[in-house]
């Protein structure tokens, strides 16, 4: 399921969103607002995809992603001008969550996450143009510096301008966008995995992580109060 393109209402920052009434089961990541539904069969999960469909109907349509186990929903806005959250998105996410409850659906806003692949360059419209072509993405509206996958299924991918070659550090990395109140746990299990932390002061919106071979990893949370 795909949400239709025109813009037509006011955008908004995830602190907004998440302080909006209603949208408790939902949390910010660097894909939109994301929440998981689990469901006890592929059966039950289609029930509550049709009733989510029924919900929303008229005011758009969320990305839907239906397996056995469960139900994720994105709130997202990809349009020519804009990418990311309106305030429509706050009237679906409160009719999406009241679908669900309505077939005893719970929702577990902590099992969602985005991924993102950033990579460094020097010449970076040239880089991005390999990517391009290599993955069959397009640019994201409005950035000469995103690729996003358009049946938004696979990871986006994020080009950082370098100033000078970084021969010591890997220039490919990934970033992982958790809830964030849930952010600092999983800083701390990475950690506990034989991680360790880079650099933390942008915490608790970033943190960048090395794995035991110096293999970076960004963990990245939005929407927080403060």
């Amino acid at each position: 399921m795909t949400e239709p393109q025109p813009q037509t209402h006011s955008t908004i920052r995830p602190l907004a969103f998440h302080a909006a009434p209603g949208t408790e089961d939902w949390r910010v990541l660097g894909e939109g607002a994301c929440t998981f539904f689990p469901a006890a069969s592929f059966a039950d999960a289609a029930r509550l995809v049709a009733a989510i469909a029924s919900a929303v109907d008229g005011l758009g349509a969320p990305d839907v992603d239906l397996r056995p186990e469960g139900v994720t929903v994105r709130l997202i806005t990809v349009a020519e001008d804009y990418y990311g959250l309106t305030e429509r998105h706050i009237e679906l996410a409160r009719r999406i969550s009241a679908a669900a409850r309505a077939l005893g659906a719970t929702a577990e806003p902590h099992a969602a996450q985005t991924v993102q692949v950033t990579v460094d360059a020097l010449e970076r419209p040239a880089v991005v143009a390999f990517w391009r072509a290599l993955l069959g993405y397009r640019d994201r509206a409005g950035s000469p510096e995103d690729l996003i996958d358009p049946a938004r299924r696979g990871a986006p991918f994020y080009f950082q301008q370098m100033d000078e070659p970084r021969p010591q550090r890997n220039r490919v990395h990934v970033d992982v966008w958790v809830p964030y109140d849930v952010a600092e746990q999983r800083v701390a299990a990475a950690l506990a995995a034989g991680g360790r932390l880079v650099n933390d002061d942008d915490a608790p919106v970033l943190w960048v992580l090395a794995d035991p071979e110096g293999n970076e990893a960004c963990v990245g949370a939005a929407g927080a109060a403060g």
